[in-house]
């Protein structure tokens, strides 16, 4: 038919010279027809039959756009509609349009190209020969594109040297080195890049994918690597290290990593000329590990897969070096780490990457901490046995590198010959007559690679067992779990394989963003996820969606004997390297949807604004309510928790009728207590060493997340923590990073605040950490200006950035985050009888220096700290027995609890509103010794949990008893 409409317009135009020929409307049809479908198809629908008359129209110069655009949109629908274009055969026309040099079509050929690529691979051979990542390297220079444009060419160039050595190479001839490093260049520390030529802030994903990109020219591939050193690579990345999103951490670690040189050790022979380059490339390994070493600690297990990958290639290429200063660590004589380890004594923090001046950054390391620990060993004759092992009384054993170690359990009389490389005679190892670096610098790689074996992330613990594995290292760190007596060193704990363990070499396993259905490339969120804004705190936590916690999975038992016997061939050693898995997780976020919103959107708001509306009405309740029913035997629940260590801590949920409770041994149990059904039952973790410290919801306005933080300042937080056998681990991390001298356990304090979206964490340690959940990152350590340690926090739910501390000697401490010097004001209320506050808290109202504080004496102090340094009110509560104090967000009650059997409910005038001893029960019996204390958020209720494992509710309405 529209042949037929062409042909007959012959005759007039034959006629009348004069005639102008009206062109055919098919085309037109056709890409409207298409543009329906793009409207209202889908996957499951038919495809759209335009598909090849919309290629047959990039043919034309006059439809070239329009077709253009609408093939993005089809491309963009998922990976079902690239495939279905690839195989109508668009290939050769995208391919031949690179070569076209019209403006407009730039952005949206370098969209396709993306779609196609995130894909399909393998197009990168067809590329390179077509010269086509020259079009994506000037694209990448130009300045007048959008920045998720730029990091599209950056992707597709990264795509283009990915393990092709020929991209590589055509890539370097064009320079893209350069210009990556250009636009990385001028950054500050923590705020975004600035861009040197146009002045602007470089977008985080332009960042990322820079870094990836330069990591993927550079990987195991030398003459890119030496470009990279000398163009001074590794001085641009490190003001990365602080950026504050964790994805363009990550892919700086992964862009260092690159540059390490894994033969390092096979330079034998090396003079002459080659002499100068040689110490140039140990400088600049120097200061690659050094810039590593500094984010060992990071808050986002992202970053420290990459940094244990980094440190795996850097153990490879200095076996022997890093072989002899672990051996020497674990010589059985007692004076050998202090005769091994001359630079130990002066190192003080040396290339940690940041200066005391920053207040960003952390002022102390984990590592070096640790170096202090190890130094006392060989000053501590008695801590060390006679087989040469290190005895669990050690500062060694509890300075948190021997702990799990064979010498911490059962199986204390097996000697430490079997911790070393059997190839390692006597820790004795011949050097090769290539340079080694600095000892100092050894050591602190070797703590740091100690650190990540005993991570909080289960996964990252395993990446930091199989780097020790390189250096010969097996079993230092190789029982973190519990194991039966009748179990060997060095065997694997566990019973039954899981399904979902995918083997150590594939470390992507970790990332399971949808269940484990779709392959890992489709999964990946992007730098900036679409989350709503309203998310305060943590809005990125869900980039970091781990496996289900599972206790059987093979990594999370004992370390493979992976160098037991013999020294084995570099081909097999180097099978043995951690993988990076960051690139391979940030491509999935172009196979994702780009151009539509996700269908959630709206529903996400919706029940926000319901819950708002309920917590509203309920404050308002909550603010006019005396509360006079709360200890009226009003008791609306009781519940046996079957803890056999008594319940440790709760927490009431806000918009459900669930508390959770925790154990000394971090058994986590979730209970309705509406319908009396224990919904799910968990352990924190597995590791020996346990304790729990506190309980916090995070987003509670949302799908909240459960934050639980340990004794020894780990913090690990849930998703799904409710839904029986489902819960999964989100992210986890240290908090507290170094200790005083001669501290054996770390007793952390640890406060959650929404609004502000920080964690406060302290204990044992002469600072408060600030740590800031939605960068993941440390953001301040603050000095707690005291000798003692803090025993209690507090953060204002209404003032972001203040908090509060209660010591040990009974001081109170007011600090804001916001203010230069920190510290607002300083008290001592409790000096009549000198006790550790034992609960603080904020009062109820807009009043940010009104504050409750209680110490173990028993004594309730109510203080305005601005106003006058002394309490304005004293309640003598319990006699030298207050276990717990709870503070209620907006009515004006509090509650101690006592290890005296009975719970004592005030309001904010001092005045008694009533005493509870009895449980309500038939018989009537007393409640067992107080061990928490908390207030429902929004409603007048209080949750106690004792001793004995019991936790019972008291409402103040006439809710029914159960």
């Amino acid at each position: 038919m529209a042949a037929e409409i062409c042909l007959a317009q012959l005759p007039s135009l034959i006629e009348d010279p004069n005639a102008e020929f009206v062109a055919s409307p098919f085309f037109t049809e056709q890409l409207t027809a298409f543009e329906v479908w793009l409207d209202h198809g889908s996957e499951h629908k038919k495809p759209p039959e335009q598909l090849p008359i919309v290629l047959q129209v990039l043919l034309s110069q006059s439809h070239r756009f329009r077709a253009l655009y609408l093939l993005g949109r089809f491309l963009d629908m998922g990976s079902w509609a690239v495939d279905l274009a690839l195989s109508v055969g668009i290939f050769p026309y995208v391919l031949k349009l690179l070569q076209t040099i019209t403006p407009e079509l730039r952005q949206i050929l370098v969209f396709i190209w993306t779609k196609i690529l995130a894909l399909d691979k393998s197009c990168q051979v067809d590329l390179v020969k077509d010269g086509g990542h020259t079009y994506f390297i000037r694209f990448l220079d130009s300045m007048e594109a959008y920045p998720e444009q730029r990091a599209m060419a950056a992707f597709v160039l990264a795509v283009i040297v990915d393990g092709h050595r020929r991209g590589q190479e055509v890539c370097i001839e064009a320079g893209l080195i350069h210009v990556c490093l250009k636009h990385l260049q001028g950054s500050t520390p923590n705020d975004l890049q600035v861009d040197p030529l146009s002045k602007k802030k470089v977008d985080p994903l332009l960042l990322q994918w820079l870094c990836l990109c330069m990591g993927k020219l550079w990987e195991d591939f030398p003459e890119a690597q030496i470009i990279g050193l000398r163009a001074d690579a590794p001085a641009i990345y490190v003001p990365l290290l602080s950026e504050p999103q964790p994805e363009v951490r990550a892919c700086a670690v992964f862009a260092l990593g690159t540059l390490l040189d894994m033969g390092a050790d096979s330079r034998d022979g090396v003079g002459g000329d080659d002499e100068c380059d040689d110490d140039e490339k140990s400088r600049a390994e120097i200061s690659i590990v050094s810039s590593l070493l500094s984010v060992v600690s990071d808050g986002s297990p992202l970053v420290r897969a990459e940094v244990a990958v980094a440190l795996g290639r850097f153990a490879f290429g200095h076996n022997k070096h890093l072989k002899s200063i672990a051996a020497a660590y674990w010589k059985p004589q007692s004076n050998s780490l202090l005769n091994s380890l001359p630079s130990l004594a002066n190192i003080k923090g040396t290339g940690s990457g940041f200066s005391s001046s920053n207040q960003y950054m952390p002022h102390g390391n984990i590592v070096t901490s640790q170096i202090g620990s190890l130094l006392r060993v060989g000053n501590d004759n008695s801590s060390v046995v006679q087989d040469g092992s290190v005895s669990t009384s050690s500062p060694l054993a509890n300075s948190g590198i021997m702990h799990g170690s064979p010498l911490s359990d059962d199986s204390s009389q097996h000697s430490d010959s079997g911790i070393l490389n059997r190839g390692v005679s006597n820790g004795v190892v011949n050097h090769s007559s290539s340079k080694p670096l600095d000892n100092a610098m050894y050591s602190q790689s070797v703590l740091a690679m100690c650190t990540l074996a005993k991570d909080p992330s289960p996964r990252i613990a395993s990446l930091g067992r199989r780097v020790l594995s390189i250096i010969g290292i097996e079993q230092v760190v190789a029982k973190p779990f519990k194991t039966s007596s009748s179990v060997r060193p060095g065997e694997p704990t566990t019973t039954s394989p899981s399904p979902n363990f995918s083997g150590l070499a594939r470390s992507s396993s970790w990332f399971d963003m949808n269940g484990g259905h779709l392959p890992l490339s489709f999964l990946t969120p992007p730098v900036s996820p679409p989350r709503p804004n309203f998310l305060t705190g943590m809005r990125r936590v869900y980039s970091l969606e781990f496996r289900p916690h599972l206790i059987n999975s093979p990594d999370s038992g004992l370390a493979d004997p992976l160098l037991g016997s013999g020294g084995s061939s570099g081909a097999s050693e180097r099978s043995l390297l951690p993988q990076s898995t960051i690139y391979n997780w940030s491509c999935g976020y172009f196979s994702k949807p780009l151009l539509t919103v996700s269908d959630d959107s709206e529903e996400i708001p919706a029940r926000r604004e319901e819950r708002e509306n309920f917590a509203l009405e309920h404050i308002v309740k909550c603010q006019h309510s005396s509360a006079s029913k709360l200890c009226n035997n009003n008791q609306i629940a009781s519940w046996d928790t079957k803890f056999e260590t008594g319940t440790k801590t709760i927490l009431l949920q806000p918009f459900s009728p669930i508390v959770i409770a925790a154990d000394e041994n971090e058994r986590i149990r979730i209970w309705n207590y509406e319908e009396a059904i224990l919904l799910n039952s968990f352990d924190n973790h597995d590791f020996l060493d346990k304790g729990i410290a506190k309980l916090c919801l995070v987003n509670e306005l949302d799908d909240s997340l459960l934050l639980t933080a340990s004794c020894n300042g780990n913090i690990r937080i849930w998703k799904d923590y409710y839904l029986k056998s489902k819960q999964k681990l989100v992210t986890a991390f240290s908090s507290i990073q170094g200790h005083k001298p001669g501290v054996r356990s770390l007793n952390a304090v640890v406060d959650w605040q929404q609004q502000s979206g920080f964690l406060y964490a302290s204990g044992e340690i002469s600072s408060i950490m600030l740590w800031d959940l939605d960068r993941e990152q440390l953001v301040n350590s603050i000095p707690s200006t005291s000798d003692c340690s803090i025993s209690a926090l507090a953060a204002s739910q209404v003032h972001g950035g203040q908090f509060a501390a209660g010591f040990v000697d009974g001081s109170v401490r007011l600090y804001d985050a916001r203010m230069p010097e920190m510290l607002v004001c300083e008290t001592r209320p409790h000096s009549q009888k000198v006790e550790r506050v034992v609960g603080i808290g904020f009062q109820p109202g807009l009043d940010p220096a009104k504050i409750v504080s209680a110490s173990r004496a028993g004594d309730i102090q109510f203080l305005d700290i601005r106003s006058c340094r002394d309490a304005y009110l004293t309640i003598n509560a319990h006699r030298g027995s207050l276990a717990a104090l709870a503070v209620h967000r907006h009515a004006p009650v509090i509650a101690s609890g006592s290890a005296k059997q009975l719970i004592k409910v005030f309001n904010l005038e001092g005045e008694p509103l009533g005493t509870i001893r009895y449980l309500h029960t038939f018989m009537g019996q007393k409640i067992s010794s107080v061990s928490c204390l908390t207030f429902h958020p929004y409603q007048v209720m209080l949750a106690a949990g004792a001793v004995d494992g019991c936790v019972t509710i008291y409402a103040d309405d006439n809710a029914q008893a159960r």
